[in-house]
């Protein structure tokens, strides 16, 4: 057998063998030379603020740009808790034959999912305080506007109705 070539995979090269030598910010500089490496992807979660969450190279390094990256993963999940227990959602039912409020619907719903998918992706980043901020997030949302906290016992809604989970998947 050939274990050299892996079947027809070229061999790693010596300067990525070491996966310390890879994280500098993305880069390796060796003997004078500048060359872009991609940063590692977790796959188990771990706690730190050294991460990248939703798009290339955010929130970086940066404790500011870590503690915006919560916040933002936070109130994605609450507006998404928020869109999926909005009366625009669930609409009345004089408005079932209305073609307008079948399309503001279709819009909202269509809005949750992708706020759903972005907190899903967020969450896959690994990092243990993302994850943290979305459930925390999810609860908050649910408790302000899909729980009985905050709710009227007067309000027509169903009162012991949960909805299905805001992610879509």
């Amino acid at each position: 057998m050939d274990h050299d070539h892996m079947h027809g995979m070229p061999p790693p090269s010596s300067s990525s063998s070491s996966p310390s030598s890879m994280m500098n910010n993305g880069s390796m500089n060796e003997g004078g030379g500048h060359h872009h490496m991609k940063m590692m992807m977790h796959m188990t979660f771990f706690w730190g603020k050294n991460t990248e969450v939703l798009f290339s190279g955010w929130p970086g390094t940066s404790s500011g740009m870590y503690a915006l990256c919560l916040i933002f993963v936070f109130f994605l999940a609450v507006l998404t808790e928020w869109l999926a227990h909005s009366s625009l959602l669930r609409g009345s039912t004089g408005d079932s034959a209305n073609r307008a409020a079948g399309l503001i619907q279709t819009a909202v719903y269509t809005l949750r999912t992708g706020l759903a998918y972005l907190v899903m992706l967020a969450v896959m980043s690994f990092n243990a305080g993302v994850f943290l901020v979305a459930l925390a997030g999810h609860a908050v949302g649910f408790m302000l506007f899909g729980s009985q906290t905050f709710r009227n016992t007067s309000d027509d809604r169903k009162t012991n109705y949960v909805p299905p989970s805001g992610c879509a998947c």
